[in-house]
C-alpha cells in the first residue's frame, strides 16, 4: 500500500515539475509587462483575440496572458499571484483538478485560466457553491478582467449582474459587491467571463430547452468551466438531479390520513429500520394492523398508490428527523443539505416524501409535482468541451473524478510550509461526556484568548453545544448557515483573538479566515470537530480552516461511541474494549485501533456513496442520450422557425404525406376499405359527416390505391394552403413552430413520467437473474422509439385542428376542393406569438368525436395499434392498458392513478 502511495506522490511531483519551466517564462515577462500603460493593458484582450485568429494557440499565448493577469491583479487589487497559484491556473487550463490547501487563494488562482480561455470568444464559466460567493468573486476578480479589456458577470437566483466600476450600489459595505450593476440573464451569459452557482447554470440549461423562441435562450454553449469546490458540486451533490416541475392535480388530504395511520405503529413490532441503508419496512404485524384500519383483506392487492404513500409516510416518521434532515420555517418544510448544513429553500423531496413530512409536521401540504425537465450534475458538466475544478480536498476521490469525469487531480504545493498541529482523535463512551469535554476545552482556550472554530454536523447539535457554552458564560457566534452573506462575515472573523465560533462543518466554505493581531502568539486558530463526518473530505475541509499560508494552528476531533458513524458502522469493537477495561464515561481513549475503526467506517460509507453515484450516472446516461436527441430536435425546430429562408412547413408536410400514405396502404391491403380510410383521414383533417360521405363517393371513382393516395395528398395540401390563407403566412409559421414544440414538450413530460416508473421498478428484475441496467436500457430504448413515432403522429393530427382564439369552433360542410377545420380553444394571437414559456396548453384538450385509432409503424410493420374513446381513453376490451395511458373509465386521469390495477 505504501508503495502505491509513493507512486502517486512521485507521479504528482513529476506533473508539477513539468509545469515549472512555464512558470519561469511567466516570471521572465513580469518586468516587461509592468511597463505597460493602463491603455495598453486595457487593449490586451482584443490584441490576444486577434493573435488567436491569426493562428497562435492558447498554449502559445499562455505565458504572456498569465503575466498580464498577474500585473492587472497587482495594480487593481494589490494582490500578486504566487508562483504556486500560477501553477494551479495552468492545471485548470489543462482541464484538470487543482487541489490547493484551504487559504491558498483558489479564487485568485482561477483568474488567469478563465481570462486565457475567454480569449476564444465563446464565454467561460466559473461555478461556485452559493450566490454570495458567485457575486463576491465576480466583484473581486472583475476589476482584473476590466483592466485587461474583458467583461465579467455574475448569475444568482433570479438576478444577474455585470462588473462596472462606474456603477455604485450603496447597499453593500463590502467594496467587492458595490460595483455589480443589474443586467438581464442573457447579457450575463454574453459576458466574456460569467460567475454563477451550479444550480443556476443547470436550471438555465433546462429552461433554455423549454423556450418557444430561439431569442429567449440565455446560454450560448458550454465551452470551458472551472468548478470551485469541485468535490462538493461534482460528488456530494451529484446524487441529486436538477428537476423543473409543475404541480400535479393530486389531493393533499390523503397524506394526513396516511400520517395518522403510521403514527399508530410501534417501532418494536410494526416496522424495522436499517440505518445503514436508510430504509424502513413494515413487519407482518404492521401490515395486518394497517389492513384492519383500512378494512382491506390484502394491502398489497389494494392499489399501488396507497402502498406507496404508506411507505413514504413511514420513511418520514422513521428516517427523517427535524433539525437534522429538515427544518420547519415560516410554515414550510425546508431541506437541510447533509454535507454543508445549509438550508435549501425551493428544493423538495420527490415521490410524495416531502408531502409526507409536511403531514407529519402539521404544516400546509403542497401538491405533488410533475417533472417537466431534469438533468444530473454529472451529465450537465460533462457537456463542457473542457472541464476543470479546484478544491482543498480532491485526492481521496481521485478515482471517482477520473472514472466519471475523466479528470486528473494535481496536488499543488503550498506557498509556505504547513505548521498546523493535528491532534489525534479523542473518543468518549457517550455523547454527554464528549460534549462536556468539548465545552471544557473551549473554555480553556477562551481563557487564553486563542480563537476557536467548532464544527458540528447538524443544526440540532449546533444549538445544543451553543446552550452548553452559554451556561459556561462563553461569548460566541452561532452559525446555522441560513444566510450566505452573513455566514461569510461571521466566519471571516473567526480568527480574531478570543473569538469562539460554533458552526455547521461546511459553513462559510470558500471564505478565508485571517488571524487577528497577536493570535499567532497564543497558537493560532484552534479547530474542533465534534463528530467525524461520513466523508473524510468534509473532515479535512473543517481541519483546513486553520493553518492557512503558514499560520500557526491546531485541530482535534472529539468522537463518541454513540455518534451515528461509530454506532452504525463500527464502534462495537471499541465499545467492547472500553467495557472490558471498565473505563468511566468521562475517560477518553486515544489508540490506533480507534483511528483505524473510524477510518474503516468512513471508507465503508464513501464506498457505498460512490456506488450510488456510479449507479445514478449509469442510469442517467441512458436518459442523457434521449435528452440530447429531443433537445437537438427542439433546437432544429427553433432554428428553422427563426430562419427566413427555411420554415417548418416542408418538414410538417413531409410527415403529413407519410401519414396519409400509411393510412391508404394499410387499409388497401386485400379489399380496399374506403369507409375506414375516410374515417382515419378525418382524424387528421377534421371533416363533418356530410363531407366524409362526399369524400367516400369521390374515392369510389378511383381504381387504384396510388390514385387514392395522390388525391388525398393533394386534398391535404389544399386544406393546408386554405388554412394558411385564413391566418396569413407569418402567423401560420408561428403556429407550426408552436404546435411542433408543444407536442414535443407534452410527450417528453409523459415520457419522463414513464421512465421514472420504469426506473423505480427495474431493480426487481435482478431477482429473476437479469441485469436491471441492461433491462432498463432495452426498455428505455423501446419507449423512446415509440415517443419519436408518437411525436410525428401527434404533430400531423394537431396541425389542422390548431387555430387562433375566436374562430369558428365547429366543423362545417365544405366543397372537397377546400379544407375543413375543427377550431378549438387555444392561445389568442398575441399570446401565441409572444409566448416564451408555457408548455402545457389547451392544445392537449382535443375533442375527439367518436373513436380514434393510433397506429405506430416501424420498418414497414405495425408495432402498436390502439383504439381510443371520446376522452382519449383506451377501451378496456382493447387488452393491456399502459400505466400512463388515460384510464378506460373516461375520467381523464392516468390509468395508474385511477382504476389500476383493478
Amino acid at each position: 500500500m505504501l508503495g502505491l502511495f509513493g507512486k502517486l506522490i512521485d507521479s504528482n511531483e513529476r506533473e508539477v515539475n513539468k509545469l515549472k519551466p512555464l512558470i519561469e517564462k511567466i516570471n521572465q515577462l513580469e518586468k516587461k509587462v509592468s511597463k505597460l500603460t493602463p491603455s495598453q493593458l486595457r487593449g490586451k484582450f482584443a490584441e490576444f483575440q486577434g493573435r488567436l485568429k491569426k493562428g497562435e494557440s492558447l498554449d502559445e499565448l499562455l505565458p504572456e496572458v498569465f503575466a498580464c493577469v498577474r500585473e492587472a491583479s497587482l495594480r487593481v487589487n494589490k494582490e500578486r499571484h504566487f508562483d504556486v497559484q500560477l501553477l494551479a491556473a495552468i492545471t485548470l487550463h489543462q482541464g484538470k483538478i487543482a487541489e490547493q490547501r484551504t487559504g491558498e487563494g483558489k479564487t485568485l488562482s482561477a483568474s488567469p485560466a478563465l481570462f486565457l480561455n475567454a480569449i476564444a470568444g465563446n464565454g467561460v464559466h466559473l461555478v461556485t457553491v452559493n450566490d454570495y460567493l458567485a457575486k463576491r468573486d465576480a466583484g473581486w476578480m472583475g476589476p482584473i478582467y476590466f483592466c485587461l479589456g474583458a467583461s465579467c458577470a455574475a448569475i444568482v437566483h433570479e438576478e444577474a449582474f455585470v462588473y462596472d466600476p462606474k456603477f455604485k450600489d450603496p447597499k453593500h459595505s463590502d467594496p467587492r459587491l458595490q460595483h455589480l450593476k443589474p443586467i438581464s440573464r442573457q447579457e450575463a451569459y454574453r459576458a466574456d467571463i460569467t460567475y454563477g452557482t451550479n444550480n443556476e447554470f443547470g436550471f438555465d440549461y433546462l429552461r433554455d430547452n423549454m423556450v418557444l423562441r430561439l431569442a429567449d435562450k440565455v446560454q450560448r454553449g458550454h465551452f470551458f468551466t472551472v468548478v470551485d469546490e469541485v468535490d462538493s458540486i461534482l460528488i456530494d451533490e451529484a446524487r441529486t438531479p436538477l428537476i423543473i416541475s409543475a404541480p400535479a392535480q393530486e389531493p393533499t388530504e390523503k397524506y394526513k390520513q396516511f400520517s395518522k395511520i403510521i403514527d399508530t405503529l410501534s417501532s418494536e413490532t410494526d416496522f424495522v429500520i436499517d440505518e445503514k441503508l436508510r430504509t424502513a419496512n413494515l413487519t407482518e404485524h404492521g401490515v395486518v394492523k394497517i389492513e384492519k384500519m383500512l378494512g382491506v383483506d390484502n394491502l398489497y392487492e389494494r392499489d399501488f398508490s396507497t402502498l406507496h404513500h404508506l411507505e413514504e409516510a413511514l420513511k418520514a416518521k422513521a428516517l427523517f428527523q427535524k433539525d437534522r434532515d429538515y427544518v420547519v420555517k415560516d410554515g414550510q418544510v425546508i431541506i437541510v443539505d447533509e454535507f454543508t448544513g445549509r438550508l435549501m429553500p425551493g428544493r423538495r423531496y420527490s415521490e410524495g416524501l416531502h408531502q409526507a413530512i409536511e403531514a407529519k409536521e402539521g404544516v400546509e401540504i403542497q401538491q405533488e409535482s410533475q417533472t417537466l425537465a431534469t438533468v444530473s450534475f454529472q451529465n450537465y458538466f460533462r457537456m463542457y468541451e473542457k472541464l476543470a475544478g479546484m478544491t482543498g480536498t480532491a485526492v481521496t476521490e481521485a478515482e471517482e473524478f477520473h472514472k466519471i469525469y475523466k479528470l486528473d487531480v494535481v496536488v499543488v504545493p503550498t506557498n509556505k510550509p504547513m505548521v498546523r498541529i493535528d491532534h489525534p482523535d479523542t473518543v468518549y463512551k457517550t455523547q454527554t461526556a464528549k460534549y462536556t469535554a468539548v465545552a471544557n476545552l473551549v473554555s480553556e482556550l477562551y481563557q487564553n484568548g486563542q480563537p476557536v472554530l467548532v464544527g458540528t454536523t447538524s443544526i440540532e447539535k449546533n444549538e445544543f453545544l451553543s446552550e452548553l457554552l452559554k451556561r459556561k458564560g462563553i461569548s460566541h457566534a452561532l452559525l446555522n448557515a441560513k444566510n450566505h452573506e452573513k455566514e461569510a462575515e461571521i466566519i471571516s472573523k473567526a480568527g480574531e483573538k478570543g473569538a469562539v465560533t460554533v458552526a455547521t462543518n461546511m459553513a462559510g466554505r470558500g471564505v478565508d479566515i485571517k488571524l487577528g493581531k497577536g493570535v499567532d502568539k497564543v497558537g493560532g486558530l484552534y479547530v474542533i470537530g465534534t463528530e467525524r463526518h461520513e466523508s473524510r473530505r468534509i473532515d479535512n475541509q473543517l481541519r483546513g480552516r486553520s493553518g492557512r499560508q503558514g499560520d500557526l494552528g491546531a485541530s482535534r476531533f472529539f468522537v463518541s461511541l454513540e455518534d451515528d458513524l461509530m454506532r452504525i458502522f463500527g464502534g462495537d469493537q471499541v465499545a467492547r474494549v472500553m467495557g472490558f477495561l471498565k473505563m468511566s464515561e468521562d475517560t477518553p481513549i486515544e489508540h490506533g485501533m480507534v483511528s483505524k475503526a473510524l477510518e474503516g467506517a468512513q471508507k465503508k460509507v464513501e464506498s457505498r456513496n460512490f456506488d450510488i453515484r456510479k449507479s445514478t450516472v449509469e442510469y442517467d446516461d441512458v436518459m442523457n442520450q434521449q435528452r440530447q436527441i429531443i433537445y437537438g430536435l427542439r433546437d432544429q425546430i427553433l432554428e428553422v422557425g427563426n430562419s427566413r429562408e427555411n420554415n417548418l412547413k416542408d418538414l410538417i408536410w413531409e410527415k403529413i404525406q407519410n401519414e396519409v400514405t400509411i393510412i391508404v396502404d394499410v387499409l388497401a391491403e386485400g379489399e380496399i376499405d374506403l369507409k375506414k380510410i375516410v374515417q382515419d383521414y378525418s382524424a387528421i383533417v377534421p371533416l363533418d359527416e356530410t363531407s366524409q360521405k362526399d369524400l367516400q363517393k369521390k374515392l369510389e371513382e378511383f381504381k387504384s390505391t396510388g390514385e387514392i393516395r395522390e388525391f388525398l395528398i393533394n386534398l391535404s395540401r389544399d386544406f393546408y394552403q386554405q388554412k394558411e390563407n385564413q391566418v396569413s403566412s407569418e402567423v401560420m409559421r408561428q403556429m407550426e413552430s408552436f404546435v411542433y414544440l408543444n407536442t414535443i414538450d407534452t410527450l417528453w413530460v409523459e415520457h419522463l413520467d414513464t421512465i421514472d416508473d420504469l426506473r423505480a421498478g427495474i431493480g426487481l428484475r435482478g431477482y429473476a437473474g437479469r441485469d436491471p441496467l441492461v433491462e432498463y436500457k432495452r426498455e428505455a430504448f423501446d419507449l423512446f422509439e415509440k415517443l419519436v413515432a408518437q411525436i410525428d403522429y401527434e404533430v400531423v393530427h394537431r396541425i389542422y385542428k390548431f387555430s387562433l382564439q375566436g374562430q369558428v369552433s365547429q366543423p362545417a360542410p365544405v366543397d372537397l376542393s377546400r379544407a375543413v377545420e375543427i377550431h378549438e380553444e387555444a392561445l389568442d394571437e398575441d399570446a401565441m406569438i409572444e409566448n416564451t414559456g408555457e408548455l402545457i396548453s389547451a392544445l392537449d384538450k382535443e375533442d375527439r368525436s367518436g373513436q380514434t385509432k393510433v397506429t405506430i409503424e416501424r420498418n414497414g410493420e405495425i408495432v402498436d395499434e390502439k383504439i381510443y374513446g371520446e376522452r382519449g381513453q383506451l377501451n378496456k376490451a382493447h387488452g393491456k392498458i399502459g400505466r400512463n395511458d388515460p384510464c378506460y373509465c373516461g375520467s381523464g386521469k392516468k390509468y395508474k392513478k385511477c382504476h389500476y390495477p383493478n
